[in-house]
């Protein structure tokens, strides 16, 4: 099933972040950059799940993002670049692709399962869903499209009658960018590569999403 939303990004809405891959940058004004040039002022966004022919463009998607983030002094993908590519097997229907008009302008997994960490047996036994491994495409910087993957993961999840998406990073400048998107930081444990920020989000219908969506 693939799932529609045209999106231009708006301030003072929660759709005017940084995407979820990008620690740090400044915003970006919705009317600057190559559209404003090229005279689009909307992009057709789908959310469909991941195949394995879409290995090429994902692979293309995490070097693209791991370059924009080394030449700002960032920590990249690039080391992880086959294991988030092998995601695209999907056998278990967890990694989802976004398309930018009809094109892959991004990627996220999506679970039904929170790993354990620091979570508490109460928090682990509510019904959830776990995202990570958002990548986006630099290219499209101006539609936010990390924030549009998180929103419509929260909107989904309460679709499914479950109450938080949770997601975990190792980066404060990371933490402070899913604040803006209204996540907050439940926990903080050390794992053997640094500190783990464990975060959640309470499901919620969010109409400006719900209303674009369609099978």
């Amino acid at each position: 099933m693939r799932e529609h939303v045209t999106f231009t990004p708006r301030y003072g809405d929660g759709m005017g972040e940084a995407p979820a891959s990008e620690p740090v940058g400044p915003r970006v004004n919705e009317a600057s950059g190559s559209d404003r040039r090229e005279g689009r002022a909307r992009v057709r966004f789908g959310v469909r799940p991941a195949t394995p022919a879409d290995e090429p463009a994902v692979e293309s998607i995490v070097l693209a993002r791991s370059l924009w983030l080394e030449e700002r002094g960032f920590p990249s993908w690039r080391a992880d670049v086959g294991r988030v590519t092998a995601l695209t097997d999907n056998v278990d229907g967890s990694m989802w692709i976004l398309e930018a008009d009809g094109k892959p302008a991004g990627c996220t997994t999506v679970t039904d399962s929170t790993p354990p960490m620091a979570w508490t047996e109460q928090e682990l036994g509510e019904p959830s869903l776990y995202l990570y491994t958002t990548v986006t495409d630099p290219r499209f910087r101006a539609w936010k499209p990390g924030t549009l993957l998180a929103l419509w993961a929260v909107d989904r999840a309460f679709r499914e009658g479950r109450v938080w998406v949770r997601r975990g990073c190792r980066y404060p400048g990371l933490v402070r960018y899913y604040q803006q998107q209204g996540f907050t930081v439940v926990h903080e444990t050390q794992r053997s590569r640094g500190p783990m920020f464990l975060m959640a989000r309470r499901a919620a219908g969010l109409p400006a999403i719900a209303a674009s969506l369609r099978p």
